[in-house]
């Protein structure tokens, strides 16, 4: 069964959701990877490479679903994403999984339906989704499981396709 990681990038706070294509799909784990602010920026990327490359190397997905990096006001917030979206990027070539990205609006439109969709919204959807009791949290965890939903869902659209177009 397909395998696939979603991952919300931070260097804080790293939010992971993996989930199996199953008919409901299966949350087969979520949560985040801490990093403590006082330490050395090195460390914690060091810290982040490590928790998140035993985590791929436990799940073995087949694919590693991103958001698209948005470019907010604050350059902080941005450059830090971007430092640890390049460990989840290192990560997945050094293993050979690709990794599919998918733009904000794309991933709240595949869960809840709607481009603009709240957090509580999409943490509702991703509950629903996958059967869990609560809503998940936290953020970080319940944005990664979205983007992997959303990543299954393109997946099962495109095996779809194929499909239809082999049949003609």
């Amino acid at each position: 069964m397909l395998t696939v990681i979603g991952v919300d990038p931070g260097t804080a706070l790293l939010g992971f959701g993996v989930i199996q294509d199953s008919d409901p799909p299966r949350s087969l784990g979520y949560g985040v990877v801490v990093t403590q602010p006082d330490r050395p920026m090195a460390e914690r990327l060091l810290q982040l490479y490590t928790e998140l490359g035993a985590l791929l190397d436990r799940f073995r997905p087949a694919a590693v679903a991103l958001e698209q990096l948005f470019f907010a006001r604050n350059v902080t917030t941005a450059l830090a994403v971007g430092q640890a979206r390049g460990i989840v990027l290192l990560l997945s070539a050094q293993r050979g999984i690709p990794v599919v990205e998918y733009k904000p609006a794309e991933v709240k439109q595949a869960i809840a339906g709607y481009g603009r969709a709240t957090k509580a919204q999409m943490q509702e959807m991703v509950r629903l989704l996958l059967d869990l009791p609560a809503p998940p949290q936290p953020d970080d965890a319940a944005d990664a499981l979205a983007i992997a939903l959303c990543h299954l869902q393109h997946a099962r659209f495109e095996r779809q396709l194929r499909v239809f177009r082999d049949g003609e």
